[in-house]
């Protein structure tokens, strides 16, 4: 049976890696359908993405592509386009972006396996209804208890062998060590087009400085809080006559549209971590 598959990968440049992975994948019946790579002068680094389909089983494929990373030092992953990704959700009380994840989830746009909902909040804080049968975990967070909390969720990531983790508006800074055991897969949107406004009420400080642009960032989770590497970012222009309210308003579809880009991004593959920064293929 024909399966297609996408391998993505990094490793330090050199002459034949194109011909050395696409003659790998040639030996075992594979077809390339698409083919992405950018050489980094900067780092010395080599990205690719490769969707191909082939006939082959799987267990021979990926032997021989564990042997050609070894020899390359690649960092790779192979999935079937059949492998549905498994994602936590984490809310607090804005619930926008949980809402549109969930409805693009359920449309198919999102092609992911939503397996349960972390919120700080009761479900009842919730303006979101259509939750279906996804397991909700209300987990409170305190100073007191905040390392107990968060092994919790690290828990359920483990339990429910999560893929990724999407902060839609989590509203918590989450300690080092969190952030170090889900580096790469933690995705956060945040309500700027660069980090600034942080804190409480960040449209109303934008609107108190007079902005003609709000925007959002959609990035990978690190200890530095809302600069960890972009995926994707979006803007849109304001003027004089927009209210706080209207900021709040335009910043949710904002938001929602960034975060989804981000993940969808992710989802295929076509994101690949370059140090502080992103190698992303649009296309």
């Amino acid at each position: 049976m024909t399966v297609s598959y996408t391998l993505s990968f990094s490793c330090p440049d050199r002459a034949g890696i194109i011909a050395q992975v696409s003659g790998a994948i040639f030996e075992h019946h594979g077809n390339i359908r698409v083919l992405n790579q950018f050489n980094d002068p900067d780092t010395g680094l080599f990205f690719m993405r490769m969707a191909f389909v082939t006939d082959c089983v799987r267990d021979e494929l990926e032997r021989t592509l564990g042997a050609l990373a070894q020899s390359l030092q690649m960092k790779w992953e192979l999935r079937s386009k059949d492998e549905r990704q498994r994602v936590l959700l984490l809310v607090s009380k804005f619930d926008h972006c949980l809402a549109d994840l969930l409805y693009r989830t359920r449309i198919g746009e999102l092609d992911m396996e939503i397996c349960g909902i972390v919120s700080n909040h009761p479900k009842t804080a919730l303006k979101v209804t259509e939750l279906g049968a996804i397991p909700f975990h209300h987990l409170p967070v305190g100073a007191e208890n905040r390392a107990a909390q968060e092994a919790q969720i690290l828990g359920l990531v483990k339990d429910l062998n999560i893929d990724l983790v999407i902060l839609a508006r989590y509203m918590q800074i989450l300690s080092d060590s969190f952030a170090a055991a889900l580096s790469g897969r933690c995705i956060n949107i945040h309500h700027s087009f660069l980090p600034s406004f942080k804190g409480a009420k960040p449209y109303h400080q934008a609107y108190a400085n007079g902005v003609k642009m709000i925007g959002a960032t959609a990035h990978y989770v690190t200890a530095d809080l809302d600069e960890g590497p972009i995926i994707y970012q979006d803007v849109e222009a304001v003027s004089h006559a927009d209210m706080p309210d209207d900021l709040v308003r335009k910043g949710r579809n904002i938001e929602q549209r960034v975060l989804s880009r981000a993940v969808s991004w992710h989802l295929a593959q076509r994101v690949l971590m370059n140090g502080n920064k992103t190698v992303v293929f649009w296309s």
